[in-house]
């Protein structure tokens, strides 16, 4: 995907078009988890500079599930800040048992195997 979506609303649906696997967001969601642990832990005990290593928690899984699971390119690259919204909002959904309605929104079959997982 070369051109940039001119909308976040355009773009939703195309980020969970390429998060379509559930292996791929089982790992963005490890990920996610992981981001906000590391900055409860570092407000609980005031360690700052632990707060660098978020980025890093969260890019490696992400990065690595469409590497090897998904095989396409992280919409990071073209759209950092939407990426990162997008990230959150489907954790957030999938926390919330909400996510299957907008992956079969999106187009994505199947997506009830998030919960087996």
């Amino acid at each position: 995907m070369t051109d940039r979506k001119a909308t976040y609303a355009e773009f939703w649906p195309f980020y969970l078009q390429e998060h379509a696997r559930p292996a791929t967001r089982n790992f963005h969601y490890a990920g996610t988890m992981l981001v906000i642990a590391i900055a409860v832990f570092s407000v609980l005990t005031q360690r700052w500079l632990l707060l660098l290593a978020m980025p890093i928690a969260g890019y490696v899984f992400a990065w690595f599930s469409h590497a090897f699971v998904e095989r396409n390119k992280p919409a990071t690259f073209t759209h950092p800040l939407w990426s990162l919204i997008s990230d959150f909002r489907m954790f957030f959904l999938w926390l919330t048992g909400r996510l299957d309605r907008e992956l079969e929104s999106a187009g994505i079959e199947g997506s009830r195997t998030d919960q087996q997982s």
